[in-house]
């Protein structure tokens, strides 16, 4: 029997446990009634890590990503960590996998280790089920998601405006002459459906353009290989497509080879904007113009605001951080 057996034949979550355990305030009577019960009935008898989930500071943050592999949030853990090292805390990082049971058995084990808070990378944290597991395993403990908000309260969402990000990328290109405008998108994200959001929305404005094609990759598959193989093929379905403004950075550069491959001159035939404004839009050639959603700023905003909230600071649950174009060789 294990505090979060307890927890859940009770309904509650972990911590809630924990603090009737070590006798703290702020536990609804029959709750707490209800968890002493279940305490006595299998003769409960808590270790020292689980009695020091409350009364103890241990100054460690656990960091859970997804996908490790994934350059911009990897590069978001290192900011973060960076600046909560500066306010004197450790960080615990987990390589979650995209699966429900996986991500709910990320969030135990760093609660196991007595995290002071938890950081979500990236929007695909932003689900029912996550919020479920921040219930059930996690209660009162400060959240912060990057990029991705859920509605309670110890959760707090710092996010990037892609939506509008990418409708200033639209209208960067029509300015720039362009008619054909096409979007190749990676998963179903909250984050990638705002994007997909705010391009088709910007084009309403723009009756003299197309209807576009929006192309959605298959995340199982290797995302070099995905995107070239979409840009040729969209090529080929679209011949008329003058630009094309790709989800990250890396579908975009893997675009841009498959263009040149094909033969198209960038941007004169065709005009390519990626998102991210990643080391990959520096480095490519023709250079990457690129939506720069501020992931240096993104990062250490999360930090701060979570120094903040362990202190006892009152803070905004949501907040926005706005993104702007980085333009280079390719629009």
């Amino acid at each position: 029997m294990t505090i979060y057996d307890i927890a859940q034949e009770a309904g509650v979550s972990a911590s809630t446990v924990s603090r009737v355990i070590n006798k703290k305030k702020g536990v609804n009577k029959n709750n707490r009634i209800l968890v002493e019960t279940l305490l006595k009935k299998y003769n409960f008898e808590p270790n020292a890590s689980a009695r020091g989930l409350v009364q103890q500071s241990t100054k460690i943050i656990g960091i859970v990503m997804s996908d490790i592999r994934t350059a911009h949030h990897a590069e978001g853990a290192y900011f973060m960590e960076q600046e909560l090292k500066n306010y004197g805390y450790n960080c615990i990082i987990i390589n979650s996998g995209f699966s429900d049971a996986t991500r709910e058995e990320s969030i135990r084990t760093l609660f196991s280790r007595r995290v002071e808070a938890i950081v979500l990378v990236g929007s695909t944290f932003q689900s029912e089920t996550m919020k479920k597991a921040i219930l059930e395993y996690l209660g009162d403990l400060p959240v912060i998601i990057e990029n991705g908000y859920i509605d309670l309260p110890n959760v707090y969402g710092v996010l990037t405006d892609e939506e509008h990000g990418i409708a200033d990328c639209v209208r960067l290109l029509y300015a720039k002459g362009k008619r054909h405008m096409a979007f190749i998108n990676r998963g179903d994200t909250p984050s990638n459906n705002l994007k997909i959001l705010g391009f088709q929305n910007a084009l309403k404005g723009f009756p003299d353009c197309e209807d576009p094609p929006v192309l959605r990759l298959n995340t199982d598959e290797d995302e070099w290989d995905e995107s070239y193989a979409a840009t040729r093929r969209l090529m080929e379905e679209h011949p008329a497509t003058d630009s094309i403004i790709y989800a990250t950075d890396f579908l975009a550069i893997a675009g841009i080879q498959a263009l040149k491959d094909a033969g198209y001159a960038i941007p004169g035939q065709v005009a390519v904007v990626g998102v991210d404004n990643s080391v990959y839009a520096r480095i490519s050639s023709p250079r990457l113009t690129s939506l720069d959603n501020k992931l240096e700023q993104l990062s250490i905003t999360c930090s701060d605001i979570l120094v903040k909230v362990l202190r006892g600071e009152k803070v905004a649950n949501k907040m926005m951080i706005f993104s702007n174009i980085a333009e280079r060789e390719t629009t």
